[in-house]
């Protein structure tokens, strides 16, 4: 199971020139992450765990030279547009791909992958007054779509960090998050919080990014699976989710009003102790979940972190894993029968610890396993879904890679 192999700086920009007939300027990777732990609660300003993973979404850039016409892709309808060609393809086999000027965009005009991109040039038009324009991008991706890796976070920070650089914004990290994050939320229309952007700009290689949402303070904890014998499985249940049209949303809003009903300006500001008899019930859920995540995340920190020489850190954080899956499924309620399914099959199977990630209502869940018990414990989850006629998940590996940057 090893990782699928990504394209090179040299062929994509051979596939980008003999797309739109001149030399690309340079290539970048953002890659998807894996949140170890730590589910919804950057947007209650909490802590989250997550790695950057070796699945990434890859971009050459190339700036339009004015007399260009060659004939290989549809040409601008005006020289100040951006296009955007991909290596996917649509039912009928042609590439999918969009154009578009950064005078013209308005949120909900454009729907889809081409919103994410269109969002990003939209923000930094708003957010440092450049003019965005006359601008050629051709995108590969390894990163599965819907699968909760974060594939549409992945494409905005690679357009992000190709046009920070092509048009000189000089942006540092920090901004580049909270400028993704706004396009996401204000251009897309999808309330998520900044753990993803975060995750695919600013972890660096064979470690987890320890991110307190509140103030983006960031810790780097070692995470070397390989030298304690380990695997992270990615069990993709093929049960896809969109955060703008799923109940993400109303999750964000009921902590938002349970925060302020209690007087707190997030849920981070609360202890397990507190009275929550103000609360509704589900409220009472919510509240319950984060509180209890982020002393997770906390815990699992100090166990990866504790400096000390002794082995198999690593696997002391099976059973927070398991505790934060139930919460999830239980208190926060956005997990579904086929992530609970591929949970409790992995745990039977002897995985230390597994749980669902990302927003929820489907997509997937990791399990930590021995590296001799791969085998074993994916053709348990595969077991399973065929006992309850579900698709067949899609299982791969995945490690923790270095976070966005130029590949060329």
């Amino acid at each position: 199971m090893s990782a699928a192999p990504g394209p090179t700086g040299p062929s994509l920009r051979r596939e980008f020139e003999a797309l739109f007939g001149y030399p690309a300027l340079g290539c970048f990777r953002a890659p998807g992450r894996v949140n170890l732990i730590g589910e919804h609660t950057d947007y209650n300003n909490g802590f989250v765990l997550p790695i950057a993973i070796d699945r990434a979404v890859h971009v050459a850039i190339g700036r339009r030279p004015h007399a260009h016409d060659d004939g290989t892709v549809a040409q601008p309808r005006r020289e100040d547009s951006i296009r955007i060609v991909t290596d996917h393809r649509d039912e009928s086999g042609e590439r999918l791909a969009g154009q578009f000027t950064a005078e013209e965009l308005v949120p909900g005009v454009l729907r889809g992958w081409l919103s994410h991109p269109a969002g990003v040039v939209d923000e930094i038009v708003k957010s440092t007054g450049t003019a965005v324009g006359g601008i050629d991008l051709y995108i590969e991706s390894t990163v599965p779509v819907g699968a909760g890796l974060s594939s549409s976070h992945a494409l905005e920070v690679a357009v992000l960090i190709a046009l920070d650089e092509i048009c000189g914004l000089g942006l540092d990290d920090r901004e580049k998050v909270l400028l993704t994050q706004r396009a996401e939320n204000d251009f897309v229309g999808a309330p998520t919080g900044i753990v993803d952007q975060a995750a695919s700009i600013m972890t660096e290689a064979g470690h987890a990014l320890f991110l307190d949402c509140r103030d983006l303070r960031t810790r780097q904890i070692p995470f070397d699976l390989e030298a304690e014998g380990l695997q992270l499985l990615v069990l993709d249940t093929r049960v896809s989710h969109s955060h703008s049209e799923s109940g993400y949303g109303d999750r964000r809003h009921t902590c938002e009003e349970a925060a302020g009903i209690l007087g707190a300006e997030s849920l981070r500001e609360l202890e397990k102790d507190d009275d929550l008899g103000r609360l509704t019930g589900e409220q009472q859920k919510r509240v319950r979940h984060v509180i209890s995540e982020n002393a997770r995340v906390r815990a699992t920190v100090e166990l990866l972190d504790s400096g000390d020489s002794e082995e198999h850190r690593i696997r002391r954080i099976g059973e927070l894993l398991l505790a934060s899956h139930d919460s999830l499924a239980h208190d926060y309620e956005v997990s579904c029968i086929e992530l609970d399914t591929a949970v409790a099959a992995a745990t039977s199977a002897g995985a230390i610890g597994a749980r669902m990630i990302g927003g929820g209502f489907g997509g997937s869940a990791i399990a930590l396993v021995e590296a001799a018990s791969v085998d074993e414990v994916s053709g348990a989850v595969r077991a399973a879904f065929a006992d309850h006629g579900y698709a067949t998940p899609d299982i791969f590996a995945v490690s923790a890679g270095a976070g966005a940057g130029r590949i060329d």
